[in-house]
């Protein structure tokens, strides 16, 4: 586990939503923690190094500026290191799990649109000779995911809508590398300008219209959890009457410890979970208490529920916006 000291914690308490838009961040974020700009580039230069930071860089709403989806197989026993690099060299792939389930290798998608995700996940069915199970999000009630690592479990709160219409086609480059993530240096927006060919100004002002539009879900710093200590993390999938789904994704959003929640495509006859939860904690004890607390909510009694521990991560990377080359 990666030990941080006092002014890393707060770096990745702080700043993992609210980057500055101004030419140069990292000056004004080590004001905020008492450091000088230099030491908040090689602190995250280390942690980013160590596994800790994925990225400083955005998160983008699934389904604006491309297509995205949640994917699984049930992968025998003996394949599972084979059929994970199969589906980790699909450039769209940014997410890849094992756990704890008979669907035990699950992946998130993403491209620039739907054909291309459609062709996408078709190859992976090919190269991998397996049954996927296509489970896209039909509404989102907490995407961020950016929760702070010190203190109690909080609330995230429900994610508000998002305003697809300010989207214009330039966007796509902008927010793809924006999912990549910023390049560590004293003026990333320039330096981000100057490979889209576009001003400073520009570029500033166009990822200000998207946070505030919900397109950008969150620009900060985007931190990797398991290196951290939260190992104990599990995806938790609800069986819900269609007319009592909203009411328990806006309860579950809101309740302390629950750090991603979203309704998903149902697959009868194989798959009948249409709400999912994430869980993250330092150990399994504290994932369940937290999901015991949630079986109380009154939006949530009597739901059949799975529990999914997640055992290894295979891939984790920013988002696919555009075409591979």
């Amino acid at each position: 586990m990666i030990a941080l000291d006092t002014i890393d914690t707060r770096l990745l308490d702080e700043f993992q939503r609210g980057f500055p838009l101004e030419p140069r961040p990292f000056a004004r974020i080590g004001l905020e923690l008492g450091v000088e700009e230099g030491a908040v580039l090689d602190r995250l230069t280390r942690l980013s190094a160590g596994g800790a930071v994925a990225r400083v860089g955005a998160t983008v709403r699934p389904n604006t500026a491309g297509a995205s989806t949640l994917a699984a197989l049930a992968v025998p026993k003996g394949r599972l290191e084979e059929v994970a690099a199969l589906v980790g060299a699909e450039s769209g792939v940014n997410h890849s799990y094992q756990r704890e389930a008979d669907w035990n290798l699950w992946f998130v998608a993403t491209a620039a649109d739907e054909r291309a995700l459609a062709q996408s996940l078709e190859r992976i069915r090919k190269t991998t000779g397996l049954r996927l199970l296509d489970l896209r999000l039909e509404r989102a009630y907490n995407i961020d995911l950016g929760f702070r690592l010190s203190g109690l479990p909080r609330a995230m709160g429900v994610t508000a809508e998002a305003r697809p219409e300010v989207l214009r086609p330039d966007d796509r480059p902008l927010l793809h590398a924006l999912s990549q993530g910023f390049v560590l240096v004293p003026t990333p927006y320039a330096a981000l300008a100057d490979r889209l060919g576009r001003t400073e100004g520009q570029v500033l002002s166009r990822i200000g219209l998207l946070v505030s539009a919900g397109i950008i879900t969150r620009l900060g710093v985007i931190v990797r959890h398991r290196p951290l200590g939260w190992t104990a993390n599990a995806m938790v999938v609800w069986d819900l009457p269609e007319a009592r789904i909203d009411a328990a994704g806006q309860a579950l959003a809101g309740h302390a410890g629950v750090t991603l929640c979203y309704r998903r495509r149902r697959v009868p006859g194989v798959w009948p979970y249409a709400l999912y939860c994430m869980i993250h904690g330092k150990s399994r004890d504290a994932t369940l208490e937290v999901l015991e607390a949630g079986r109380l909510l009154p939006a949530l009694q009597g739901a059949a529920l799975r529990v999914l521990f997640s055992t290894r991560c295979f891939k984790q990377s920013g988002a696919r916006l555009v075409e591979a080359a």
